[in-house]
């Protein structure tokens, strides 16, 4: 193996061989060659080189095997990415990374489970499947929107005749003018309410939760 590397430093010229003697860099060659491949990662601009250098190396040696590691890397990236030419400049394109590397921020903490969250956990309560925004209307035999414009959640509003429960209004004293379809509008719309409430509620614990982990 000795005399084949030593038959191949023969075979080059002097200015590719900086091993035991000092090299003007700037007479070097841009072709490098060494016995030992370059393996590179174009895409983080990474070269790594194999071969040993020799014991005590010089000032001179080592800024020679840095020169030729940045003239390979130059050459390897000219001859292999594509060149294009833009209104923006002259854009190199690179390859995708071969080399992982460790992040550069920490992994973000588990996120705290809502209030809601908790109590579904507590109560074995899971999510509902999402079945779509359309329901099947067996009257109508048509599929219509579950909620918004004709959706089911105002069913009954538009009929002509409602029926009254007799012994709820009795209970909350109302006359005629809380029956019908006006109280299961009411009803609807207290109820986005008591969501919208709750929402907030929720929006303001969170902030404050926010505000007490950065010591504000």
């Amino acid at each position: 193996m000795a005399q084949a590397l030593d038959a191949l430093e023969a075979s080059l010229p002097g200015n590719m061989i900086h091993q035991n003697e000092d090299v003007n860099p700037s007479k070097s060659s841009v072709n490098v060659t060494k016995p030992i491949p370059y393996t590179f990662d174009l895409c983080n601009l990474l070269v790594n080189d194999p071969n040993p250098l020799p014991p005590n190396p010089s000032q001179a040696q080592l800024s020679a095997t840095a020169r030729d590691c940045a003239q390979a890397l130059i050459n390897q990236l000219l001859t292999t990415c594509p060149i294009t030419s833009s209104s923006d400049g002259i854009i190199m394109a690179l390859p995708p990374p071969t080399t992982p590397l460790p992040r550069e921020k920490p992994l973000p903490s588990d996120k705290e489970p809502t209030k809601w969250e908790k109590f579904a956990a507590k109560k074995g309560i899971k999510d509902k499947k999402k079945e779509g925004k359309l329901v099947f209307d067996e009257e109508t035999q048509e599929w219509v929107p579950k909620w918004g414009y004709k959706g089911r959640n105002k069913e009954g509003e538009q009929d002509w005749i409602v029926e009254v429960d007799e012994d709820k209004e009795r209970k909350e004293g109302k006359g005629d003018e809380g029956r019908g379809r006006s109280e299961g509008r009411r009803e609807r719309k207290e109820k986005v309410r008591r969501n919208e409430r709750r929402q907030r509620a929720n929006e303001r614990r969170e902030r404050k939760k926010d505000d007490a982990g950065a010591g504000i």
